[in-house]
């Protein structure tokens, strides 16, 4: 990651960017572009749980369109647990996916490459927390991209109470002085809070996406990031806004 230095007498002034999300499954290009441009990127997985979410589900593409691959969890109640809380609920989940992937994205140029990488990590890894696995998949395609972000995880600092001001809170931990939201923070987040701690916010912007050559018909953007490697590999950083390109 870049760091930039303003030296003022003998002061270093270290500008550090870091974004807060819950760990998503497989996410879609932009989750990733949000971590690159980043230098902190922390998994917020004590957040609430929610059902019909990115938490443990995404998509892929099919030739009958787009189709969920979903990781079946067990849940407590009305769902009052955590993401780092919550249990996968069984391993048959992982060889369906991965037979997903194979039927629909074994014409694609780079599969074999790509699987290299991941069908390890569905048929002969067994998570029992959804935290974990999502955590291992997000590095996994981080690593193969070329993305060298610090991941940390929302434990690993103290929690505050209050939405916002926890946000500003974990970002001060980390040093931050920048903090970089998605838009959807803007029904929610008090602006206030983090101006009050010197903490520049800004918002990411996921529109500006370049098409890529994509298998079975009219191009979706908002499929699990997979499709994107399967399809062009090592080169994916081209269809990215924030990841460099790189020879590997």
């Amino acid at each position: 990651m870049l760091y930039e230095f303003s030296k003022c007498s003998s002061t270093e002034i270290i500008m550090k960017k870091v974004a807060i999300v819950q760990s998503n499954y497989i996410p879609w290009k932009g989750y990733f572009d949000m971590i690159a441009c980043a230098d902190e990127f922390i998994l917020y997985d004590d957040a609430q749980y929610t059902r019909r979410d990115w938490r443990n589900r995404n998509q892929i593409k099919t030739p009958q369109g787009q189709q969920w691959l979903t990781i079946p969890v067990k849940v407590k109640g009305k769902y009052h647990q955590t993401i780092r809380e919550t249990e996968i609920d069984g391993t048959d989940w992982a060889e369906a996916h991965w037979k997903a992937f194979g039927r629909n994205y074994r014409r694609a140029p780079h599969f074999e490459q790509v699987a290299a990488v991941f069908e390890p990590l569905y048929l002969e890894r067994q998570h029992t927390q959804l935290s974990m696995l999502n955590r291992e998949f997000i590095e996994a395609v981080c690593a193969y991209i070329g993305i060298s972000t610090q991941i940390r995880n929302s434990w690993d600092y103290a929690l505050s109470d209050g939405k916002t001001e926890r946000l500003a809170d974990l970002c001060a931990q980390a040093g931050a002085t920048e903090y970089i939201s998605g838009p959807a923070g803007k029904d929610y987040i008090d602006e206030h809070v983090f101006a009050e701690r010197n903490i520049k916010l800004t918002w990411f912007d996921y529109t500006g996406y370049p098409e890529y050559p994509q298998l079975w018909g009219k191009f979706i953007h908002g499929v699990t990031i997979l499709d994107l490697l399967f399809n062009c590999g090592k080169d994916a950083p081209r269809y990215m806004k924030h990841v460099a390109s790189f020879a590997g």
